[in-house]
This record gives structure tokens, sequence and C-alpha cells, in this order.
């Protein structure tokens, strides 16, 4: 039962920073042009490989 909460948690925590990724892009846009990038690409490859770790 843990486990399925688990991966549902996971599930929902990587669906949600899909989609704060894609409401960021333009403040992304933004600040690229000002000379930086956020850290958006490194918190959905995290969240994503232990969604994918969670599933083996």
């Amino acid at each position: 039962m843990i486990s399925r909460a688990y991966h549902a948690t996971l599930f929902v925590l990587y669906q949600l920073c899909i989609v704060i990724g894609i409401a960021a892009m333009p403040l992304a846009i933004a600040a690229r042009q000002a000379g930086f990038t956020l850290p958006i690409h490194r918190i959905l490859a995290n969240v994503e490989e232990a969604y994918e770790n969670a599933q083996r």
C-alpha cells in the first residue's frame, strides 16, 4: 500500500513539475536573454529519474 502511494505521489510530482516548467517558459526565456538560466530542467530530470526507479 505504501509503495502504491509512493508511486502515485511521484507521478503527481512529475506531472506538477512539467506544468510548472511550461508555465515558467516565458520567465525562462526572459532570464536566458538576461544571461542566466533557470534550473527547471534539472529538477524535472531528478523527479523523472526517481519516478522511473520507483517503477522497477
